[in-house]
């Protein structure tokens, strides 16, 4: 709960610092016009990225292997569009670091290696439970 309040607090206390800082160095209206032009262009790069990934995974069906890359790529594309879409220079850096392909395969590689290295600690065993029947006796086994 801390975390996501920082977060809330946080993230546009650093937005409004930084596009004060901005600001100051190139005027008010040519931020604001960055600001446009940065969510415009990043939403045509990510509705650009999104169709390829989207192509990308339905090749995979077709060769009957399942598109799990394809679908965090796809998610996390739509992060990166909502992050554009939000104004602000850290969230669009954020937001273009994510619809870079290869920059999002680094990102989403270490995070499915990091879910694969937590489900390989994870001790079970796999069985199953048979009920029998106490109406019968032991002649019918």
């Amino acid at each position: 709960m801390n975390t996501i309040l920082l977060f809330l607090i946080g993230i546009p206390a650093i937005e409004i610092f930084v596009m004060i800082k901005i600001g100051q160095n190139i005027g008010a209206f040519n931020t604001i016009l960055l600001i446009f032009l940065t969510a415009i262009v990043g939403i045509y790069f990510a509705k650009a990225q999104g169709l390829s990934t989207l192509r990308s995974g339905i090749l995979n069906m077709y060769k009957n292997e399942i598109p799990l890359f394809e679908i965090v790529s796809g998610a996390s594309i739509a992060l990166a569009a909502c992050l554009l879409i939000f104004p602000g220079f850290v969230t669009d850096t954020l937001g273009f670091f994510l619809l870079i392909p290869w920059t999002r395969k680094i990102i989403i590689g270490s995070f499915l290696k990091k879910k694969n290295m937590s489900k390989k600690d994870e001790n079970y065993i796999e069985g199953e439970i048979i009920k029998e029947d106490k109406k019968r006796g032991n002649d019918d086994v």
